[in-house]
């Protein structure tokens, strides 16, 4: 394996050292806010010790796998492509940024418009996992791809997840492990209560979450989720048009 001090390393410098060790698997220690670490990069596998800046794994290609050993900024998995990244801590907001395949998982906690402009074509569908609390505009503007926010801090009267969730969604799901609706649902966002059906296409998310930070799966498929789903494929299309 690869090592790379990061310790007051330029962003651009570390970038170019990734670029040229493509197809290897390299640790990065004391990392601190380089920003598009990994970014475009096929076929890598990092491991992480320290704090990623902005757009960790922007347009991430296939077969790659990031993990990180601590927090990450804004913007992970910005437009990411493909491959996985594993975060042993919180994310900032934007998380999951147009995300079109590959998946993210993080273990406690994510800012606002997690999972925003998410999309799916054909069998590259994207997934999002976070285990702890999302703020405000989650799933905003979805257009594909499955989010999942567990909340295993919250308590039972507690939503994991802050207002305006699924503000403009048109395709995809958000499954949130909870009995209580988000503060302010927006209007064109449908929701129910999770069926075997429905949990059918989380489980194989919610497996890939345990196996990383040592969650009971068992326990994870047999509780309560939430699922919004959008009411219309275009949810803005009375706005603009005349009848």
């Amino acid at each position: 394996m690869a090592t790379i001090d990061a310790k007051g390393l330029h962003f651009s410098a570390l970038g170019e050292q990734l670029r040229d060790l493509a197809g290897h698997k390299v640790r990065i220690y004391n990392c601190l806010g380089q920003r598009y670490i990994a970014a475009g990069i096929k076929d890598i596998t990092l491991d992480i010790d320290g704090i990623p800046g902005n757009a960790l794994g922007a347009y991430l290609g296939e077969g790659s796998s990031i993990t990180v050993r601590g927090n990450a900024q804004d913007a992970t998995g910005d437009t990411m492509n493909g491959g996985s990244i594993i975060i042993h801590g919180s994310a900032g907001d934007a998380a999951g940024y147009a995300m079109r395949g590959g998946t993210i998982l993080i273990r406690d906690d994510v800012g606002y418009r997690c999972g925003i402009h998410m999309k799916e074509f054909g069998d590259k569908i994207p997934k999002l996992c976070v285990g702890g609390r999302a703020g405000d505009f989650l799933g905003e503007y979805q257009a594909g791809g499955v989010i999942c926010v567990l909340g295993l801090d919250c308590g039972e009267n507690e939503s994991p997840v802050g207002r305006f969730a699924g503000t403009g969604q048109h395709g995809g799901r958000i499954f949130i492990r909870t009995k209580l609706l988000p503060a302010e649902l927006p209007p064109q966002v449908s929701y129910r209560t999770a069926t075997a059906e429905d949990k059918a296409i989380l489980c194989p998310l919610l497996k890939a979450y345990a196996d990383a930070f040592g969650a009971n799966y068992e326990t994870l498929v047999q509780d309560t989720y939430l699922l919004l789903t959008p009411n219309s494929a275009n949810p803005y299309e009375s706005m603009y048009v005349q009848y």
